[in-house]
């Protein structure tokens, strides 16, 4: 459930890691996520929005940004897409160290480990979609 039209944007350059940042932050408090817990959404998100732009250049991305409930608690829902090349092997860039780039492959597992909820779904061609959720404790 949530309490009102979500905050949709595309991301395409530098200066949308920005925008990013400052939605979530605003929904984080407006959901009553203390300061740690705003922290990590902010921190997950950019994470997930900047790998948009460094693994689908070229292709579209974007965020949907919304506030959510569940038996009585609220939350901040982000929902990052992109039309990029995909994921050929999820659980294998879910895990700490797996990089197709040469990165420390610490981005998705960590972005994870932020966020209490988070869902990637992604074929090969097609594109990626991850959603992540953080609630209020």
């Amino acid at each position: 459930m949530t309490d009102r039209e979500p905050s949709v944007f595309d991301i395409v350059d530098e200066s949308d890691l920005i925008r990013v940042r400052k939605v979530l932050r605003t929904e984080a408090e407006a959901a009553g996520l203390n300061l740690v817990d705003a922290t990590k959404l902010i921190t997950a998100g950019s994470e997930l929005a900047r790998n948009i732009l460094y693994y689908a250049t070229g292709h579209r991305g974007r965020i949907s940004v919304e506030q959510v409930h569940r038996q009585g608690r609220r939350g901040v829902r982000a929902t990052f897409a992109d039309d990029g090349p995909g994921i050929a092997d999820i659980d294998a860039a879910l895990t700490d160290g797996f990089s197709t780039r040469g990165s420390l492959g610490l981005g998705l597992p960590g972005a994870r480990r932020l966020v209490d909820d988070m869902t990637l779904t992604s074929e090969v061609g097609t594109g990626t979609t991850i959603i992540i959720v953080k609630w209020q404790r």
